[in-house]
């Protein structure tokens, strides 16, 4: 059972047009974004579907955290979780995760899985915290362009 810490209230909802351009500073805040991935892109991309959306929490008009969630139709998969550094320990993290759970159960979906880079080892302690348990997996990937591969 994941530990018990106030949950700040946000106002968590998909999202807009008007948003990304917020979003995207917020990632860069965060250190999410890497060269190879344009966000903007990710957003579209995350847009694009019924199987995929970004969620914002907000803090009255401020977007202070986010969270990209998606599924394949059998497992649900979150990308870009961010709060804003300033807006840390208030428990956006948490509220954002409820959401994105929340958002992959309304569409039947029961496992989540989530990628965290080794040298993150503070996410990592956070995902562990609310009861994730690092898989014994390993991911291969491949750019499907012919680029190298990236880290």
């Amino acid at each position: 059972m994941p530990p018990t810490m106030p949950v700040a209230t946000l106002s968590i909802a998909p999202i807009g047009d008007t948003d990304i351009a917020g979003v995207v500073l917020l990632w860069h805040a965060c250190g999410l974004t890497r060269p190879w991935n344009d966000p903007a892109a990710d957003i579209a991309m995350a847009r694009r579907g019924p199987n995929s959306t970004v969620l914002i929490g907000r803090n009255s008009d401020a977007i202070v955290a986010t969270a990209m969630v998606g599924h394949d139709g059998h497992r649900g998969w979150v990308y870009y979780v961010a709060v804003d550094p300033d807006c840390r320990a208030q428990g956006h993290g948490l509220a954002m995760m409820n959401a994105a759970e929340d958002w992959l159960r309304q569409a039947g979906i029961a496992k989540l899985q989530l990628l965290v880079r080794r040298e993150n080892a503070k996410a990592g302690a956070f995902y562990q915290s609310l009861g994730y348990a690092e898989a014994e997996t390993i991911v291969f990937a491949k750019w499907l362009d012919g680029r190298e591969p990236t880290p």
